[in-house]
């Protein structure tokens, strides 16, 4: 990611913040604790729910010894200790899954490398059409999209439209998914895309490494670490700029703006002291950081 497009992130997020600040100072709740600040029901209980979807090496999969493990997870442990509750992953499998756990409250929270987007905030379909009341993000990192292809790119690819004619897979129920279906009436001119959609990531590498696709679209964080391990970085690599520059959120529901507003000041903690920048220096993922986190900062 460019540093200037961190700069312009940090710069709107810094006046939200501000104002979400002034507002917690001129209320009680600016000398409570954020454990304090809490929903009761959330004290009581000591636990976040947090459903994720452990299928996103390196921002959020399934370790060794069965528990989360990667960038979502060290994060939530970071926030923890300025909670002072567990945030307790429970894996709802599909990706697919994760927004609407959340909106039917299965999961107080859901934190899976979810990309913040007006429809999703919204609850639009592919079609503009309002189809569920939407979530709002607590925004804690920025990724672009990235069209990975096999070794040596072989189809000569570096846009999306040199996409077409050929086959692209994707995992449903993501925004490279909805790309690459706007993509297939772009392509109609000059020759079919054909979209392939699956449910992990792995399935998504296999094909491109078999054959089976041209290419796959994926978050750049997840692209660049999958293209630099899988088989010593000899099967994949990734081409072209990065596309839609857009940050990942924490989905809560409308209707926990308490939780929310808690979560945001949890993050900046984690920001402020330092420990953000070394969780993301640890995975390899600085390029990544913002400056602030706001809410609904996604378009």
């Amino acid at each position: 990611m460019p540093a200037t497009t961190g700069r312009r992130y940090g710069a709107v997020a810094a006046v939200a913040v501000g104002a979400l600040m002034l507002s917690a100072c001129g209320s009680s709740s600016g000398k409570l604790s954020l454990h304090d600040q809490l929903p009761e029901a959330i004290r009581k209980a000591g636990t976040i729910r947090v459903g994720a979807s452990l299928t996103a090496t390196p921002v959020i999969f399934k370790g060794a010894n069965g528990q989360a493990d990667g960038l979502d997870a060290d994060i939530a442990a970071a926030m923890e200790q300025r909670l002072g509750v567990k945030l307790e992953f429970q894996d709802v499998g599909l990706f697919q899954n994760v927004l609407p756990g959340v909106m039917e409250k299965k999961y107080d929270i859901g934190f899976s490398g979810i990309t913040d987007t007006r429809a999703r905030q919204q609850g639009l379909d592919k079609n503009g059409k309002t189809v569920n009341e939407g979530v709002d993000f607590v925004d804690y990192f920025i990724a672009g999209i990235a069209i990975m292809v096999h070794k040596g790119n072989p189809d000569k690819i570096t846009k999306l439209d040199d996409l077409c004619g050929r086959t692209v897979v994707v995992k449903k129920g993501t925004i490279h998914d909805d790309l690459a279906n706007s993509q297939v009436n772009a392509c109609k001119r000059t020759g079919t895309l054909t979209v392939n959609e699956v449910d992990s990531d792995a399935q998504a590498l296999e094909q491109v490494r078999n054959g089976t696709a041209a290419a796959t679209l994926s978050d750049y964080a997840k692209a660049q670490y999958n293209a630099q391990t899988l088989d010593n970085g000899q099967s994949l690599e990734l081409t072209g700029n990065q596309l839609q520059l857009r940050p990942y959120g924490i989905a809560v529901p409308k209707s926990s703006g308490v939780l929310r507003d808690v979560l945001v000041k949890a993050i900046n903690s984690i920001v402020e002291d330092g420990t953000y920048g070394d969780i993301l220096a640890k995975r390899t993922l600085s390029a990544g950081a913002i400056q602030n986190s706001v809410v609904n900062g996604g378009n």
